[in-house]
């Protein structure tokens, strides 16, 4: 991600979010990553980054022995992720 979200100039907008805190941006070319030379048998091409949030122990639900329902107190909202996105990666929110 710190590769990634300096592509699109550290700016992402509310609509990238959904209402489980997941969000997702796409980068038009794939040169523009740190680190990714030109390859004229390849080209260039574009690349969406989705990224999926969510809580510790959120497993319990998706795990194949014993499933349990997550509380509604423990599921993660966009308003959360906006906040954790902000403080922890530096990530201007539009």
């Amino acid at each position: 991600m710190k590769k990634v979200l300096p592509v699109v100039d550290n700016k992402l907008s509310r609509g990238c979010f959904d209402k489980h805190g997941n969000f997702a941006f796409g980068i038009k070319e794939h040169i523009e990553l740190p680190g990714v030379k030109y390859d004229p048998e390849i080209g260039i091409f574009g690349m969406d980054i989705c990224v999926a949030m969510n809580r510790a122990g959120y497993r319990v639900k998706d795990r194949r022995r014993r499933k349990s329902k997550i509380g509604s107190k423990h599921l993660l909202t966009s308003e959360e992720a906006i906040m954790f996105v902000k403080d922890t990666l530096g990530v201007e929110i539009a």
